[in-house]
């Protein structure tokens, strides 16, 4: 596609080949190129060229054939004609791009600050009995800072706006100006609980940047830490919804099951939550023959415990009556809005990195997508229970082919002027790294895009009209990172 440089996952392409084109013209390809949903977008970033010239990227992901679209365009007046009027997936990426870089998106419906540090009014509606309630940024528990604001008519949602952005650490900018040491340290750093997944686009991206081929073995231990980070987490989100609906003894066997996933990273690497364990070049440790037949027997193990407490929590009807039809969220909305992760499959949505855009060991194993059509949050819990099970199955596939070979290799020098685009499917969704690297091979610019940047709006779209009493439910059903938006 001229108007596109086509890339693939973690794969290196050269700067030169970004077709720079006039603003009207990289404006309506990427609008044609996602007003059918072929392609959407993943990522928008700016680049100061020189005082008066702002060079933005677009990245776009065509899922069906598993290409990534980059196009580029210059801006010179500090403005553009908005892409959020005919593609609202573009309204947040234009918001920050109008809040770090002054370029204005003329046109945008609804151009609020994306971070918290800057002043700005919220949306209001005037009448009879509405009411307004706001909850934090403060909350009672340990928790991160966010500030919900319902519009509502007595328990009726008009409306929800989540405003987030309080404790911005500047993880982007951090990671340039780092060691490369200290770079995989900040990548572990970005959502405490996507240690692996955060860490793993990491190392892809380093990768990928010096052409370095890991062996299969590393791919492969690689693999079995993100399944069971996927499987600890959804774990505890089915822990907390059971919790929020009052079934408390499934909440709590989810929360000790939990415990016996994240024991196992410990037991790999001396930290529950994967932390040292990934480098670039593969990783730092190895699992020993005697570890091996642990994961075996205590995987197995676990599992049939998380299989028992499924099968009570989703053959309990009080807790199915309290998950079905609450917090809906159509499948057209999750298109128009580009939700990505568990709660785009659970509006039907084809949309798994390891399955469309496939990296590491990902690459040699086919992945079966489990999807719900609903869109409420009983079929975002269905979701995660059917990913557990696929997540147990691909660790067991993981473990029985290990061939005995080294699992860390150097990393060559990176390539000058080059962009690699790395996707790794975190338990919450679609992880984004993008690094650039300038003509002496050093790394300049770091773009990184949560899967909750994408699906936080979604969370507001699932209480409109809802029950402000369903609030915590929903919340959880989602399960967004604060740290995740606001890097």
């Amino acid at each position: 596609m001229k108007n596109f440089a086509v890339f693939k996952n973690a794969t290196m392409g050269h700067e030169e080949s970004i077709p720079i084109l006039n603003i009207g013209e990289w404006r309506s390809r990427i609008v044609d190129a996602c007003s059918d949903h072929s392609a959407r977008i993943i990522s928008m970033f700016g680049d100061r060229k020189s005082a008066s010239t702002i060079r933005l990227f677009c990245v776009l992901a065509s899922d069906l054939k598993g290409e990534l679209l980059v196009s580029a365009t210059d801006i010179t007046d500090g403005s553009y004609p908005s892409l959020t009027v005919n593609l609202t997936e573009a309204h947040l990426f234009e918001r920050e791009l109008y809040e770090d870089l002054g370029v204005l998106p003329q046109g945008h419906p609804w151009l609020k600050p994306v971070r918290a540090t800057q002043k700005h009014s919220f949306y209001s509606i005037k009448g009879d009995a509405i009411h307004e309630v706001a909850v934090g940024p403060v909350h009672a528990g340990v928790i991160e800072p966010g500030h919900f604001r319902f519009l509502c008519h007595g328990e009726k949602v008009f409306n929800l706006e989540i405003m987030l952005g309080y404790q911005r650490r500047g993880i982007e900018e951090l990671i340039v100006s780092a060691s490369p040491l200290k770079r995989m340290v900040l990548a572990e750093s970005i959502a405490g609980d996507s240690v692996i997944s955060h860490g793993l686009c990491y190392c892809h991206a380093i990768e990928g940047l010096a052409m370095r081929k890991i062996s299969h073995r590393a791919r492969a231990i690689r693999g079995i830490a993100l399944e069971i980070e996927r499987i600890a987490n959804h774990i505890g989100d089915l822990g907390a919804l059971a919790n929020d609906v009052g079934f408390l003894p499934v909440a709590s066997y989810f929360g000790a099951i939990r415990a016996d996933f994240l024991n196992l990273l410990m037991e790999l690497c001396g930290n529950r939550f994967g932390r040292s364990l990934l480098c670039p070049g593969g990783l730092r440790f190895d699992l020993t023959r005697e570890m091996e037949t642990t994961f075996r027997v205590q995987i197995e193990k676990s599992m049939q415990k998380v299989n028992d407490v499924l099968d009570i929590m989703f053959s309990t009807s009080s807790v199915l009556a309290r998950l079905d039809n609450t917090g809906v969220v159509t499948q057209d909305i999750a298109k128009k809005t580009g939700m990505v992760g568990v709660a785009a499959r659970a509006c039907n949505l084809m949309r798994d990195a390891r399955a469309n855009h496939p990296s590491g060991i990902y690459r040699s194993k086919k992945t079966v997508i489990a999807r719900a059509s609903s869109g409420d949050v009983f079929a975002r819990a269905r979701v995660r229970a059917l990913e557990i099970k696929k997540s147990h199955e691909l660790i067991g596939e993981f473990l029985n082919k290990l061939p005995t070979e080294k699992v860390c290799f150097s990393i060559n020098a990176l390539n000058p002027s080059a962009m690699v685009i790395s996707l790794v499917e975190g338990f919450r969704g679609e992880t984004v790294h993008i690094a650039r690297t300038n003509a002496h091979a050093g790394i300049f610019q770091y773009k990184i895009v949560d899967p909750s940047f994408h699906n936080w709006t979604g969370l507001e779209m699932a209480l409109r009209d809802g029950q402000i009493s369903d609030f915590p439910l929903c919340n959880k059903s989602f399960n967004l990172s604060y740290a995740g938006h606001d890097l």
